[in-house]
């Protein structure tokens, strides 16, 4: 272990502490990694001054107010029909006041990445998130990564341009990791457990999730966030990206890397290290911890979420992973060791079984049959070939359109068994 190469995620290199205040490129500011990174800077002004902002273009008043309050040089939209709405807002919100610059199109928010900047936060959802990944890298900014399937389709291509250290993770799991790892060495590490709470069917069997709604996949116990990643919670998809993720950043191999149900969310993962100790980084579900760590560390930022109230009595529980209900932590496995375009192609399929499913037109156990059956289609990458962005893009085109004709096709079957 100590002969591999530098992991991507390091807690250990050296940052600078008092570099004073961080200018920050927020990528995604009206999701809610975005709006909580936010609120995280404006009640830290000494600390943070975010000075470009981008989001989709779906929600102009919103972004035209971030853009105000925090008095950005910059705002960019991925849709350039959106321009005219986010200018009528933005003269709305400033007034009287000179309007920042405004990008648009599907390069805008890569063209931020590379401006001036000490952080990007990239807070995109979806492998549309990879291209700004690679801007931000190559122009030497620190990557707070919150956008994991850029590293899970691109995993290749991130790693041959980021220095070590220079991505600091903002999953919750990853960030949790992140903080563990600081109290060993690489050769102390035994294997690193990343903890799910098992989604809302926790405990229902393959028969039983054959009827989920929409609605039920909606509703996850513990975390608020949008429809596809709570349906990836509720398939453990996201926890197959997270496994992923974690051997791309942390240079662990898959086989020391565990899954663990712990439904309360305490504990965001733990490390177990070699002399039979396990560190666990623990703290009430709130995303603006590891927010406050991938853009602040090595600093902690005071009163960044809440923490626990350790008078009042509480049970944490933790098991085994029910790999026959949820067959999709397996299934990242495997396209993770075959590398490649696999991944790529294990991610955008399941982006387009999730549509069909929110839309009704795929049952909920149809996303990991369907994602299953185009990954086993694509087959093993060529050995030694070198990943380019050019077939990454491929890949996931092909995935998407075979995963949109398989969908069909079930869709088709069910309907005429229902006739």
């Amino acid at each position: 272990m100590s002969d591999s190469p530098a992991p991507l995620a390091d807690p250990h290199i050296a940052f600078d502490p008092a570099e004073g205040r961080r200018d920050i490129v927020v990528l995604g500011s009206t999701g809610s990694i975005g709006t909580q990174a936010i609120d995280l800077v404006l009640r830290n002004p000494d600390r943070f001054r975010v000075t470009a902002l981008s989001a989709a273009g779906g929600r102009p008043g919103l972004l035209a107010e971030q853009a105000r309050r925090l008095r950005v040089a910059a705002v960019a939209v991925a849709r350039e029909d959106a321009v005219p709405a986010l200018r009528e807002a933005l003269k709305e919100a400033y007034g009287s006041e000179p309007l920042p610059e405004i990008l648009a199109g599907p390069d805008a928010a890569t063209h931020l990445a590379a401006s001036d900047c000490h952080t990007v936060l990239n807070g995109i959802t979806g492998s549309i998130g990879l291209a700004p990944t690679l801007a931000a890298l190559e122009a030497g900014r620190t990557l707070a990564l919150a956008n994991k399937e850029s590293l899970i389709v691109g995993g290749p291509l991130v790693k041959a341009v980021a220095k070590p250290g220079q991505i600091i993770p903002v999953d919750s799991e990853h960030a949790a990791l992140f903080q563990a790892l600081a109290a060993g060495t690489r050769a102390d590490v035994r294997k690193l457990v990343v903890t799910a709470s098992g989604g809302p069917f926790r405990g229902r069997t393959r028969a039983e999730l054959a009827t989920v709604t929409r609605e039920d996949a909606l509703a996850h116990p513990t975390w608020a966030m949008g429809p596809v990643i709570t349906v990836n919670s509720a398939t453990l998809v996201n926890k197959g990206l997270e496994v992923i993720e974690a051997h791309l950043l942390y240079d662990i191999p898959f086989d020391r890397i565990e899954v663990v149900v712990h439904p309360q969310s305490y504990v965001h993962s733990m490390v177990e290290f070699t002399d039979g100790s396990t560190l666990a980084q623990a703290t009430p579900p709130d995303m603006r911890g590891p927010i406050a760590i991938g853009i602040g560390w090595p600093e902690r930022v005071p009163d960044a979420a809440p923490a626990f109230d350790w008078s009042t009595a509480s049970t944490w529980e933790f098991f085994p992973l029910d790999t026959e209900a949820f067959p999709s932590v397996g299934l990242a496995r495997h396209v993770g060791e075959l590398g490649g375009t696999a991944p790529a192609v294990f991610n955008a399929a399941n982006e387009e079984c999730v549509d069909a499913f929110l839309a009704g037109r795929l049952p909920f156990t149809g996303i990991m049959d369907t994602v299953t059956e185009v990954v086993a289609e694509h087959g093993t990458p060529a050995p030694g070939t070198s990943l380019t962005v050019a077939d990454v893009l491929e890949a996931e085109t092909w995935a998407r359109a075979r995963a949109r004709e398989l969908a069909a096709e079930a869709a088709g079957t069910t309907a005429e068994v229902r006739a």
